[in-house]
């Protein structure tokens, strides 16, 4: 067999990332131990390209009380349906498959910025011009100081509390409001990914689109303020394409139940109706533990 016919033949086109995660073949190359449900590091190949991914099986997922079982990848891939949705890419993108261990979710890994003075973006396209290196901090005092935003106070041992807080960064807020959008309840630090470009993303979403309210969040800086205009404009457009028979409700129909997608609609028209960012309610601790 000659050469040419011996190497598999390369698209001169890269695929999308989501047909890659898809269509491609995946390969386990090691398993991410600190996480809570099986996470395994993968690779996948298709047409001659490849990418390094995270495959959730269905089946390393631990049961929740108050969440159906076999339902976390799934919400997972709602989750990036609803980021597409508004338009800003926070979720990377993220496919329902079947793998080595069954089906589950298979997303595109993001390499964190390491703060080395990569060029940053501006705010119009979802960047605020920093590496994204300080998204959350504790500091001294009872004011968070300019450019931060008060969460609330955290005890640091040995009888001393500090104050926790995070960035007024536009990047955040919209993920605040996609947080609130998609019933989010359990944003922690460690799931803010900040990348090259000034971009930042958000990792897992297992415990999302839940019917009952469930909002815990590290991203109550903004609690009661006025929403941005800007924000108000793509909440319309996103209660527009979840209405009934549309393109991205037909989708979410096949990754959560119908009283879930009702629920969503509800909180999208709830956002839109009041104008500000969700408080909490006071009726279940409203910061998830551990918060990193």
């Amino acid at each position: 067999m000659s050469a040419p016919e011996r190497i598999p033949p390369r698209s001169l086109t890269p695929p999308e990332p989501s047909e890659l995660l898809a269509l491609g073949e995946l390969t386990v190359r090691g398993q991410v131990r600190e996480a809570s449900n099986a996470v395994l590091y993968c690779t996948v190949e298709y047409e001659g390209h490849s990418a390094p991914c995270v495959y959730k099986p269905v089946a390393g997922e631990r049961p929740l009380w108050d969440f159906p079982d076999g339902t976390l990848a799934q919400r997972e891939v709602a989750a990036y349906e609803i980021s597409e949705a508004t338009g800003w890419g926070l979720v990377p993108p993220t496919v329902l498959r079947d793998g080595p261990y069954g089906q589950g979710m298979c997303q595109l890994w993001v390499e964190v910025a390491t703060g080395d003075g990569e060029a940053a973006g501006d705010a119009s396209d979802g960047t605020d011009g920093s590496d994204g290196s300080e998204l959350l901090a504790l500091v001294e005092g009872d004011e968070p100081g300019p450019g931060w935003k008060a969460v609330g106070f955290a005890e640091v041992g040995e009888g001393r509390t500090a104050l926790l807080v995070h960035a007024d960064d536009v990047r955040l807020r919209r993920l605040a409001v996609l947080d609130a959008v998609i019933n989010n309840g359990d944003r922690k630090g460690g799931h803010l990914l900040p990348a090259a470009g000034g971009r930042l993303y958000a990792i897992d979403h297992g415990v999302t689109f839940n019917a009952e309210d469930k909002l815990r969040t590290l991203l109550w800086g903004w609690a009661g303020e006025p929403l941005p205009d800007d924000v108000l404009e793509v909440l319309r457009g996103l209660a527009e394409q979840l209405a009934d028979d549309g393109p991205l409700c037909a989708r979410l129909a096949k990754l959560i139940t119908g009283a879930e997608i009702e629920a969503l609609r509800d909180r999208v028209a709830a956002l839109v109706r009041t104008g500000v960012h969700p408080a909490p309610s006071g009726q279940w601790p409203a910061i998830p533990w551990p918060p990193v």
